[in-house]
């Protein structure tokens, strides 16, 4: 089963029987975050919420990336994906 569209592909990780690791976590994030929000100008977390900050940095990280090339990064990576975890 393949994504076409950002919609596609988060209703895909929704029936994904397992979880993703951390760091692909971080990176769909990321990804979903700057193709529907663009660039992160949120105030960046306090120092002891370590997963907010790595939210937050892997957004910022995604800085300048246009939303329609974030939209097929994150399609690609769910696809890219998605075999392990359904």
């Amino acid at each position: 089963m393949q994504a076409n569209t950002i919609e596609e592909a988060m209703a895909l990780t929704k029936k994904f029987t397992s979880k993703p690791s951390n760091e692909e976590l971080l990176k769909i994030y990321a990804l979903y975050k700057q193709a529907t929000e663009g660039d992160n100008e949120t105030e960046r977390p306090g120092g002891f919420d370590f997963k907010a900050a790595a939210k937050y940095n892997a957004w910022l990280a995604q800085a300048g990336k246009s939303k329609s090339d974030a939209s097929q990064e994150y399609v690609d990576f769910i696809n890219e994906i998605s075999p392990k975890y359904l």
